[in-house]
């Protein structure tokens, strides 16, 4: 029996389809996980602050880590909350993007400033934007005086990760960078919410926001064929 038009266009739409996830099934997921969905959660947050309604999950979250704060916590948080933030990820990202400039790995430190340096300013004029109080529920043993939505401690800890992360994904430190990036994560935005001076909704905003941020710059510099730590060669000029 003769095959159908109609299943020669599906096979033909079926092998294209497969083509295009074999190349480009990475970036696919990266514009999906790192972008589209990112943008998605931060959009739901930021309506609501926007329009000034509580989020359910807020209030709970705080009131249950307060409830377990103990001594050796206390200081435990305080230092992760430094770390997060001036006393170790901020250092890191001026002297990580001054290392590279020095290795002559342009892309790579255009790269890591872009992305670290913008989301620095994106955080700064989102919460000039949404001006968001900051938690009132207990006296903060570490308080904080600026606007709470999004923390810039979840942005900058997860900026840093997600520049790492990609920086290392086709080498063979991936695996390391993950195993010390993501809990190095969770805690630093843990951190906030256990001190009461962000919601639990600031962090997921950071974390989102400045996932989709790094993407994008990921995307900008390195295009579809792009890949860290290759070698660019520039076109000759013309005679």
């Amino acid at each position: 029996m003769a095959a159908e038009p109609g299943d020669n266009a599906l096979a033909s739409v079926l092998r294209v389809g497969a083509g295009l996830l074999r190349r480009h099934g990475l970036l696919l997921a990266l514009v999906f996980a790192g972008l589209l969905l990112p943008l998605w959660v931060f959009g739901e947050l930021a309506d609501e602050i926007h329009e000034n309604e509580s989020i359910a999950f807020d209030e709970p979250i705080l009131r249950f880590a307060h409830a377990a704060a103990r001594e050796g916590l206390d200081e435990f948080f305080v230092f992760m909350s430094k770390l997060g933030y001036s006393g170790g990820v901020v250092p890191f990202d001026i002297a990580f993007v001054l290392a590279l400039t020095a290795l002559r790995k342009y892309r790579e430190a255009v790269f890591a400033a872009v992305a670290l340096g913008g989301s620095a300013l994106l955080n700064l004029g989102a919460k000039l934007f949404f001006a968001r109080d900051r938690p009132s529920l207990w006296e903060s043993i570490a308080p904080e005086t600026t606007y709470s939505f999004p923390s810039g401690h979840a942005m900058g800890s997860m900026t840093l990760a997600c520049v790492l992360v990609l920086l290392a994904w086709h080498t063979r430190w991936r695996w390391a960078v993950l195993v010390l990036m993501v809990p190095f994560v969770l805690l630093v935005g843990l951190s906030r919410v256990y001190l009461g001076v962000h919601y639990p909704s600031d962090i997921l905003a950071g974390w989102a926001v400045a996932t989709a941020w790094v993407a994008a710059v990921y995307l900008l510099v390195y295009r579809v064929n792009g890949r860290p730590w290759r070698r660019v060669v520039l076109p000759a000029a013309d005679d």
